[in-house]
Formats: C-alpha cells, sequence, structure tokens
C-alpha cells in the first residue's frame, strides 16, 4: 500500500511538475536541493551535503515549502524585539540601515520593517528583505543579524532579556528585628 502511494506520487510529481530538480524546498525541518525524483523517492541534498531519501508521498501529502517556484526572488523575514523606552523611528531606520549592502539582498524591492505588537518584555519588529539566492537565506539572515547586532550597539538599542519580580512574605532572617516590624505592617494593611 505504501509503495503503491509512493509510486502514484511519483507520477504527480513527474508530470505536475510542482518540484524539480535543482528546487530548493523544505519539508517538516529538513531543507536541501533536490537532486533527483524517481518513481518511488526523491533525493534530496542538504547544506551538509547529506542526501535525504524523502517518500514521495511525503511530498505530495505535507506542507512543502518551494524556495524555487515561480518567482525566483524569496522574502526573508528577521524578528527583532528591543526594549519599551526605545525610538521606534530609530529602530526602523537602523533596521533598513543594516540590509543596505548585505550580499545578495535586493534593493527593489527595499527592505522593509513592520511594528508587529507590543510584547510582553519588548516592542516586536520584524525585517524583510528580499533574494534572488533563497538557498543562501540562513548565511543571510546570520549576515543581517551581524550588522544589527553592531548597529544597535552603536546607536545604544537595546535588546531586552525577561525580567521577573520574586516577592517573598513572612520571611525573616535569624536576629532581624527590623524584619519582623515589617511583617507586622504588613499584617496590619
Amino acid at each position: 500500500q505504501y509503495i503503491a502511494a509512493d509510486i502514484a506520487s511519483g507520477f504527480i510529481l513527474l508530470f505536475e511538475r510542482p518540484i524539480r530538480i535543482g528546487d530548493r524546498i523544505t519539508i517538516g525541518e529538513d531543507e536541501g536541493d533536490v537532486q533527483s525524483i524517481n518513481l518511488r523517492t526523491t533525493v534530496v541534498s542538504t547544506n551538509d551535503r547529506i542526501s535525504i531519501i524523502v517518500p514521495n508521498s511525503r511530498l505530495v501529502s505535507q506542507r512543502v515549502i518551494n524556495w524555487s517556484y515561480g518567482d525566483p526572488r524569496a522574502r526573508i523575514s528577521i524578528p527583532v524585539g528591543v526594549a519599551y523606552h526605545t525610538d521606534v523611528d530609530l529602530v526602523t531606520e537602523t533596521l533598513v540601515l543594516a540590509a543596505e549592502g548585505v550580499e545578495n539582498v535586493l534593493m527593489d524591492p527595499a527592505p522593509k520593517v513592520q511594528f508587529l505588537k507590543f510584547g510582553d518584555y519588548s516592542l516586536d519588529f520584524r525585517l524583510l528583505v528580499w533574494t534572488r539566492q533563497p538557498r543562501r537565506h540562513p548565511q543571510i539572515k546570520s549576515d543581517i543579524n551581524y550588522r544589527i547586532e553592531k548597529l544597535f550597539r552603536e546607536r545604544g538599542i537595546k535588546i531586552p532579556y525577561p525580567v521577573q519580580d520574586l516577592r517573598l512574605t513572612g520571611f525573616s532572617l535569624p536576629g532581624d528585628s527590623n524584619a519582623d516590624e515589617l511583617i507586622a505592617d504588613d499584617r496590619e494593611k
């Protein structure tokens, strides 16, 4: 039954061609370039030069991202959170500047910044850039993140971290008479 499903899926892949040899795809946690499409399986080669043999039924029945399908451009999204007191115009300007001059980032369409939400600990933004090299998106993200960190440091923009307050009541140290008075005051309130 599984073999028949794989073969039927192989015919779909070979005739409809949603995936072609050389395409960059992501299926689940795996990402790589399609090396061959056979009747039962498709071979995908990762950046680490590991060959993944994927049953064709998985390519037809599961969600597959084809980075090379249709338009050769791909959009890359880079989320960034900043401290609440930060000037949002400065953040926007800095993120756009971080994308300029990075190899394989297109200037048309231009990089764009979106203010997503007021998060629990941060103001959440997203930098959107376009590339014609979707195979290189992990490196492009890395290059931009290096630039963001450098520019944020130079401009005094802080990336927050979660802060939690721990409040202890009814606790005193031996010999701490002041703590007994504080506890008594709390009980009166």
